[in-house]
């Protein structure tokens, strides 16, 4: 099988591509800095040679877009936006003219698009769609905005023989440098594993195997198409979700902080608090329908997992 993965360079694309790779399947990446045989260069915009790797491709999993871990001003709002607009605009412009085009497009969304709630899960049929919850940050609404906007332009894409998915994804953790669970695990031993704000807020995510494995699963599966949640069937609250990564990592303590104090904080390393103070109360629904089963539904095994292999 013959993999193009646009954007396919960062932590997440190194999930995908060790996981295809041990399976023996041709992978490429469409870089704007190709380093590698690999990558192939794009500029993510505009149609190019690049496309020819389309036209050979039996599926495209578009995972473009700008990091949004950084402060929220204008420039960087535009770059988050543009960067996963406009790469799914010109990959579906490449499919429609590819005359063998790809059977399946997995493009890139985000279990962010979800409400902030406590109350209950959000799931693909129930699951309640943010942007209009009383008294949240206009930050948080910008970045629903945003998931939105990726969506509306894959569903805009005309492309009537390529099966279309919107991974919904929560936060998917791998050892790897740089992830998202190595910043965790660095900031549990060096004592910052505390709870954050109050700790009610749910955490959603996926062990990098059970994402991989996700999304073989829908590939393979031509009756899955639409948004689908690619996340763990058990997010827990912050508190308990540190309390474990604090144990997995054997960090000894861990200092809460204060909302306020994470505004603060949150100025100094340039990023926003949305990323750790939203309750992401996020489950799957078509996965397990359709016959998904997962390696690491609880946190604590995965946990313990992921942190033998991050202390090695």
């Amino acid at each position: 099988m013959r993999i193009v993965i646009p954007g396919g360079s960062g932590s997440v694309g190194a999930v995908l591509r060790r996981h295809f790779a041990a399976r023996g399947d041709d992978v490429v990446v469409l870089s704007r800095h190709p380093k590698s045989a690999e990558e192939v260069a794009w500029d993510a915009e505009t149609l190019g040679p690049w496309t020819a790797e389309i036209q050979r491709a039996d599926v495209v999993i578009n995972l473009v877009g700008r990091s949004v871990n950084c402060r929220y001003n204008e420039r960087n709002r535009k770059e988050i936006i543009d960067s996963r607009v406009n790469s799914t605009r010109v990959i579906g412009q490449a499919i429609a003219q590819a005359k063998s085009p790809p059977k399946v497009w997995l493009q890139a969304s985000t279990a962010t698009i979800y409400a902030h709630r406590y109350d209950a899960p959000n799931d693909e049929a129930t699951g309640i769609i943010g942007g209009d919850e009383p008294g949240v940050p206009e930050t948080w609404r910008f970045s629903i905005g945003v998931a939105r906007a990726w969506e509306q332009e894959l569903d805009a894409a005309d492309t009537p023989k390529t099966r279309k998915v919107a991974m919904r994804s929560a936060m998917i953790m791998s050892p790897d440098k740089g992830s998202v669970f190595d910043t965790l695990a660095t900031l549990a031993r060096r004592g910052l594993g505390g709870k954050a704000g109050d700790g009610r807020q749910y955490i959603s995510w996926i062990h990098e195997m059970d994402f991989a494995n996700a999304v073989q699963f829908l590939i393979e599966h031509d009756e899955l198409s639409g948004a689908v949640n690619i996340s763990s069937p058990n997010p827990i609250p912050n508190r308990e979700f540190n309390q474990i990564m604090r144990r997995a990592v054997r960090a000894p303590f861990g200092l809460p902080t204060p909302a306020w104090l994470l505004e603060i904080g949150a100025v100094f390393i340039k990023t926003e608090t949305e990323l750790i103070l939203k309750s992401r109360r996020v489950v799957p629904g078509r996965l397990p329908e359709a016959g998904f089963e997962f390696q690491y539904p609880e946190w604590q095994a995965a946990a313990d997992e992921l942190a033998r292999r991050w202390r090695a």
